[in-house]
């Protein structure tokens, strides 16, 4: 059976929906990709929705006609860590797609709203800030590798990920 996929922008109401997914799907899915070691430190930190970004407006989710969150992610002006740059410049931000709904054009759906919202608001680069296991899901869509770096999550614990970056 196939269900109807809607996509919309969330809001603070959705937070357990999004913790949910997260705290189920990045276990799985980092997994391949990052040692226990990094794992067991990084994903209580990672898996949790973060309010300011649900409201945001540029936070999207997907989900399907029984109204199960499948997927998730979106954009801002400020940069991940906090702080604003040039308002040229837009940030992706916590992206995640449920496993069983992995390879579907869902995060493609959303990231493709993303860049049409950033380009009206002005964005002209758009940077990304991705896990290990995303980098080729970024690639597909036109982004450029920039290099490797570590996301502190707090002081001490840091993420390895991968700077990406993409004209609109």
């Amino acid at each position: 059976m196939v269900h109807e996929i809607t996509i919309r922008a969330t809001n603070t109401g959705d937070l357990p929906a999004i913790d949910s997914l997260l705290a189920a799907a990045y276990p799985v899915l980092l997994k391949p990709d990052y040692p226990p070691s990094v794992l067991v430190t990084c994903l209580p930190l990672i898996t949790r929705a973060q309010p300011a970004l649900l409201r945001s407006g540029t936070y999207y989710m997907a989900e399907d006609g029984d109204r199960r969150v499948l997927a998730a992610g979106g954009w801002t002006h400020g940069a991940p860590q906090g702080g604003v740059g040039p308002r040229d410049v837009g940030h992706i931000r916590h992206f995640v797609t449920d496993p069983s709904a992995v390879r579907r054009g869902l995060a493609r759906a959303i990231l493709e709203r993303s860049f049409r919202a950033a380009r009206t608001s002005g964005v002209r680069w758009i940077m990304c800030q991705s896990t290990r296991t995303a980098e080729p899901f970024y690639t597909a869509m036109g982004f450029q590798r920039r290099g490797e770096i570590e996301i502190m999550l707090r002081p001490g614990i840091g993420f390895p990920a991968v700077e990406m970056i993409r004209a609109l």
